[in-house]
């Protein structure tokens, strides 16, 4: 496996990720209609604008396994009204496809993006993930992250999610 900054041309393989990882992750937690929907050219312009930055608000590291994209995350300065942009980071996405789930794909992917915010200064770092998925927040849990007692509820995709945040120091 290797790990490194995305590129532009990563966009397309960044988007199959996020969208086959949401269609696996998902189900019950999401409407089955909107997660049939989806498709990586819907995602694609996203990632096109994000990797086409200069300079990058948001940095995004990919995980090769056997030459190919397996997964991504997404992180940079916290997003969230109540913290410091300056000492507070987010990361905002890490998905995987199903194929490499349990592999330690996700582990060494968030271990290189905690190594990249610790570098960068940051004190802490924030991720928000869907109240219900079990799976992910065991893994957060499992890495040290902890619920930091906000919550939200986000609308955005049509339907209501309810988010909590995690939160742990980016320095080991």
């Amino acid at each position: 496996m290797v790990i490194r900054r995305a590129e532009p041309a990563d966009a397309g393989a960044i988007a199959a990720v996020h969208v086959r990882s949401w269609q696996a992750a998902y189900p019950g937690l999401m409407p089955q209609a909107h997660l049939d929907g989806l498709t990586p050219a819907m995602r694609l312009p996203v990632w096109e604008r994000l990797l086409g930055e200069s300079p990058r608000r948001t940095e995004v590291l990919v995980a090769e396994v056997d030459g190919s994209v397996a997964g991504f995350a997404a992180f940079g300065p916290g997003r969230d009204d109540d913290v410091d942009p300056a000492s507070v980071a987010e990361v905002s996405a890490i998905y995987l496809m199903p194929e490499v789930w349990g592999a330690g794909v996700g582990g060494r992917l968030m271990s290189a993006a905690l190594d990249n915010l610790a570098a960068a200064g940051y004190e802490q770092a924030t991720l928000w993930v869907v109240e219900g998925n079990a799976r992910a927040r065991r893994f957060y849990e499992r890495g040290g992250w902890r619920p930091d007692g906000a919550v939200q509820r986000d609308e955005s995709d049509g339907f209501p999610l309810t988010e909590v945040r995690y939160r742990r120091s980016p320095h080991r």
